[in-house]
């Protein structure tokens, strides 16, 4: 079956479970309808920045699908991307760019988007160094996501269009790297998504003049080697559902 059609099929039968599941407290008409025919491993290739929405994506469907274990692999997109082009054995792909998900287009021919994302400064609490706009980033100890990263080539595009020139610190292959070292006080700033501060108390965010014009759009594609394919498009699905809209939602990515 086509990969469209699977995933028509698999959300389709999301919304059937949700609209027509009776309430049951034990639970076991729901794990018993709701995925008893999906079993094994999917393995989820992510960006770094969708580690913690993405935790809470797998653990909801793995109760809608307990036969199902979701093992999700977390880094910045281009490496997941050249992993992936030279035979890893991944289920799903969810780039933070259209950039690297195009770079596996033979694997993942058929990707949608999902999500969205921006970019804010991150300073330790406090913000010790007093940063306040993107021409500080110049004159303070400042860490960036390499150009290749999908961060990090949004975070160039913000500074260019702000006219902005910084020599990092240190250039990090993901934007959790970044946020680590800011969060340690080792930098004074650094540029990461909005999503990456919510709930955070040891870093402060500051939203840039020119943020809303530099936003990351997230696509996320079943891969056509998928191991475990009926499992990798019915997670697809669910991501692509009002409950996995709402997860993310929550961890503050923007609809597509």
């Amino acid at each position: 079956m086509h990969r469209s059609l699977r995933l028509l099929a698999a959300l389709g039968a999301i919304a059937l479970l949700s609209g027509c599941a009776s309430p049951d407290p034990t639970g076991e008409t729901a794990a018993s309808a709701s995925g008893s025919s999906l079993s094994g491993t999917v393995e989820v290739y992510a960006a770094a920045s969708l580690q913690r929405s993405f935790d809470e994506i797998a653990s909801a469907f793995e109760q809608q699908n307990p036969g199902v274990t979701v093992s999700p692999v977390y880094d910045g997109s281009s490496t997941l991307a050249t992993q992936i082009g030279e035979g890893a054995p991944a289920d799903v792909f969810a780039s933070a760019d259209e950039k690297n998900m195009a770079k596996v287009v033979a694997q993942a021919p058929d990707p949608q988007v999902f999500a969205a994302n921006t970019l804010v400064i991150a300073v330790p609490a406090g913000n010790p160094a007093q940063v306040s706009a993107l021409a500080d980033l110049a004159r303070v100890t400042t860490v960036l996501c390499a150009p290749e990263v999908p961060c990090g080539a949004a975070s160039q595009t913000l500074l260019s269009n702000a006219g902005v020139a910084v020599t990092p610190a240190s250039s990090e292959q993901n934007v959790t790297a970044v946020l680590t070292k800011v969060a340690a006080g080792e930098a004074d700033a650094g540029l990461v998504y909005a999503t990456d501060v919510v709930g955070r108390d040891d870093v402060e965010a500051i939203v840039p003049a020119g943020a809303d014009a530099v936003v990351n759009r997230y696509p996320i594609a079943t891969l056509t080697g998928a191991p475990n394919p009926a499992a990798a498009d019915a997670f697809v699905a669910f991501v692509l559902s009002d409950a996995g809209r709402a997860i993310l939602a929550d961890a503050g990515f923007r609809a597509p």
